[in-house]
């Protein structure tokens, strides 16, 4: 919806920790160009756009890319059994909670990542090649944060 609207993010009535989570390819709809497979370009590109529009970025994928054009983290936890439909809701779950807790956007972002990540890490310890429902990343994501507590 933001790739197609007419005036982007110049109107938008969302508050000052916009936070956007797209995969690469939602990225290249929002960026109107391919990104790129090297992962310095895409910290580059992630980074210009984050800063142009005033958001925060999660470039989900291997190494996701978090950046709001000035901090920049990358994640390496997670696993392929995130390419799941609806574990990105989950990770936008976990993100908007740490937001209502008062956690800081581009904070959020990265522990949200990070422990979305671990999750999967876990899942795929569990599943291995068979892809499990967000449902089922949930239940880890549970045990994830019981650790890390």
């Amino acid at each position: 919806a933001l790739a197609a609207s007419p005036t982007g993010f110049s109107d938008s009535p969302l508050p000052a920790d916009r936070i956007l989570t797209p995969h690469p390819g939602e990225f290249a709809r929002l960026c109107r160009q391919p990104v790129p497979a090297d992962h310095r370009q895409r910290e580059t590109l992630a980074g210009d756009f984050a800063r142009r529009h005033g958001v925060i970025v999660l470039l989900k994928g291997p190494r996701t890319i978090i950046t709001d054009g000035q901090q920049l983290a990358v994640n390496d936890t997670g696993s392929n059994t995130l390419a799941t439909g609806g574990t990105g809701d989950v990770l936008t779950g976990v993100i908007a909670a740490l937001l209502a807790q008062g956690m800081p956007g581009f904070a959020a972002a990265q522990l949200g990542a990070h422990v979305h990540g671990l999750a999967g890490e876990r899942l795929q310890r569990h599943y291995g090649s068979r892809f499990p429902t967000s449902r089922e990343l949930i239940r880890h994501l549970f045990e994830v944060w019981q650790e890390l507590e």
